[in-house]
């Protein structure tokens, strides 16, 4: 029979949290300087369409949907792409997105994000890289590998 003091002498102790570096810590506060989305209400966050878009957006994403053949999953992803475009800007779809995958999406829904989607949009503020890429960098230097953004999510652990 095992007791409770057997049991807490078996498990492991927990690992302490590694250490970041130097370089790693001054990103951090530059972050907490300049990212600091504020809490906007809803409609403030989502991109007014106008009649127009709204109609082309349809005819975008059925014409897709029509002439795809291929993997699901990409039609998705496009898709979502597509939807996303207008409320955060293709400014941020270049910094989620590598530019082969952009070039993918765009051959799916048969567009140029640049040419439909403004550079930035009304959720675009919520973006850590976009902050930090137009803060302290060239934003084509970001979106082309050559300057790292941290992930946000690992940064905040």
């Amino acid at each position: 029979m095992t007791t409770k003091e057997d049991t807490s002498a078996i498990r492991s102790p927990v690992a302490p949290a590694q250490k970041k570096s130097l370089g790693d810590a001054v990103i951090d506060k530059l972050g907490d300087l300049i990212y600091s989305p504020s809490s906007k209400p809803r409609e403030e966050k989502l991109a007014k369409l106008t009649d127009e878009q709204k109609v082309e957006l349809q005819i975008i994403e059925e014409d897709a949907i029509a002439n795809f053949s291929g993997q699901l999953d990409e039609l998705e992803s496009a898709l979502g792409m597509l939807r996303m475009g207008h409320h955060f800007g293709w400014k941020v779809l270049y910094l989620i997105h590598s530019k082969r995958t952009i070039r993918k999406y765009e051959g799916i829904l048969g567009i140029k994000v640049r040419n439909v989607f403004p550079e930035t949009g009304p959720s675009s503020y919520r973006s850590y890289g976009l902050a930090l890429a137009e803060k302290f960098s060239n934003f084509w230097k970001v979106v082309g590998g050559d300057i790292k953004i941290p992930d946000r999510k690992k940064v905040d652990s």
